[in-house]
Formats: structure tokens, sequence, C-alpha cells
């Protein structure tokens, strides 16, 4: 990487600043996810899956026709997406990304958003942290939702896209171990990263938000999916805008630079859309986003 002055940093993450009209899609977002949050015929669960700041999640049922068995075997288990949000560590919330259930319940997965404490009152490393033990609990009572423990894909936007890689190249039997549970060693049978941020260096040269996050050199390179070692289970699928800055297009290349093809089969721009059009792809249900989820779940 180049060395750059902090000013050129700001201008290529600050996402706010080079989209259009940005504050109407965080808007619509809002919007169409407090309608989902309200639809009585929508059934979310929240539970917590932690004692801390933050640490809750929602759990969202496949659409009626698979609850009713109309597609699959009646009573089957089915995939389980979980969702983490971006927000730059700092922002947003499960239930500004509630807009999206929708999308994926006509798919038959059960839908997982967790919340997660934000900087500055925590670090990202105990974010990382409060993921990990998040995804523990979905392993372990997401059967008593429909969900099939063995079939978990982790789908991040922006710094949730950072969480997803990390949770997939997480050592699980370990983090078992540690909690007394009994852990798989390929607990994340997938993860899709969305526009994410694989290297954190870039961040801590990043005024505007290294004001907030407070990264120093050591926790950027140990927080760096780009720098761990790739998974033993599971691939990474990256994606980004074609209309994102330079840095999104290096980081989602990245990837698959370090961790090779074959944990990184899809790495690619998608033409047209920015960082936060992206994310909202996910509404056509013929987008790639979709495509690459399809075929994931194997649907």
């Amino acid at each position: 990487m180049k060395s750059q002055s902090p000013a050129w940093f700001n201008a290529m993450y600050n996402n706010r600043e080079l989209v259009p009209k940005s504050l109407e899609h965080l808007q619509f977002w809002q919007e169409a996810s407090r309608r989902v949050l309200l639809d009585p015929s929508r059934r979310r669960v929240e539970m917590a899956y932690g004692h801390g700041e933050g640490e809750n999640l929602d759990i969202y049922e496949p659409s009626d026709e698979f609850k009713k068995g109309k597609n699959g075997k009646k009573g089957s288990k089915r995939p389980v997406l979980v969702f983490i949000h971006g927000g730059y560590w700092r922002s947003l919330s499960k239930e500004d990304h509630a807009f999206l259930v929708p999308a994926w319940s006509e798919l038959g997965v059960v839908s997982v958003v967790p919340n997660y404490a934000l900087c500055p009152s925590v670090s990202i490393k105990h974010i990382a942290l409060q993921m990990v033990n998040a995804l523990s609990w979905i392993h372990q009572h997401i059967d008593q939702f429909g969900g099939d423990p063995s079939n978990i894909h982790v789908v991040g936007h922006s710094a949730g896209g950072h969480l997803a890689a990390l949770l997939l190249s997480t050592q699980w039997a370990e983090v078992g171990a540690h909690l007394g549970a009994r852990l798989p060693s390929a607990l994340i049978q997938s993860a899709l990263s969305i526009s994410g941020l694989h290297e954190l260096e870039s961040i801590r040269k990043t005024p505007f938000l290294n004001e907030t996050l407070q990264l120093n050199a050591a926790d950027a390179l140990a927080l760096s999916p780009a720098f761990m070692p790739s998974p033993h289970g599971g691939q990474l699928a990256c994606v980004v805008g074609g209309l994102e800055s330079e840095e999104f297009k290096r980081q989602c290349r990245l990837m698959r630079e370090r961790w090779g093809k074959s944990h990184v089969p899809v790495s690619e721009e998608i033409e047209g859309l920015h960082h936060f059009s992206i994310l909202e792809s996910f509404l056509d249900p013929h987008s790639r986003l979709v495509q690459l989820l399809k075929q994931t779940l194997r649907l």
C-alpha cells in the first residue's frame, strides 16, 4: 500500500461524502425497516446472547410457504443466515437493517441479525469477541427456532464484512473449549463480505474514523482478516460496488490475494452500485447478491 496523506484516506473512506444523497439511502433503510418491525404477520424473536451492552439479536422465521412445507420437507431445519451490519463499528443497529429480512425470508432461511456495542464505548476487539459469542449462541440455540446449526452462513456489510471474514477464520473448536461448549471446527459454512474492510491499518490512518475507533498499529494488524490464516472450512465471497472508491475495491481484492482462490472463489466488482445501493440490491430477486446467496445456500 502506497504512502498517502490523511486527507487522501478520509476521501477514500468517507462514503457519506462519496455517495450523493447518502442520507436518503439511510432514511430509506430506517423507514423500510420500521415497516418490517411493525408488521404483525412477521414473527420476530429478540434474544440475548450475552449480558453486556448491545448483546442481543433478532431471529426471523422464513416465509409461510417454507414453514408449511410447500418448499422442502415439512418440519425440516432451514439454513441460517446471520447478517452483521456496518456503520464503521460506531453507528447503526440491527433495527436499521430489518428491511432486508423479507428478501431473505422468501429464500426459506432463518435470518438472525445481531447487535453489538459501538465504539467509542468499546473497542473493535471487544466487538469481534461479541460476534464470536453471538455465533456460539446461535449454533447452540438456533434449532429451537427452526434453523439448522450445521448450516450457518454469515453475511456482513462494510464493517460487518470485516467481522464476517474474522468469524470465518475463527478457531471454533478452541473457542468452544474456552466457553465450555462443544463447537465444530467449521461452525460457519460460508461468509459473504459486501464492501468489507479486510485490513485495518488503512482505517487507523483515516483521521475521521480513528478519532473514534482509537486503533493502534498492533490492534490494526491483529484484527485484520487479510493477515490471518485462511479458514479450515468454509469459503469467503467478496463483492464491492463498481462505483465505490479505489480503496474499497482494493480491500475486496486483498482477501483473494492473501487467502487464495480456493478459499475466496468469488472476488468481484458489481457494476453500477455504490456503498449503499449494493446492500439494497438484496431487494431485487435477480441481483448478483441474491444469486450468490442462492449458490452458497444451494437453493
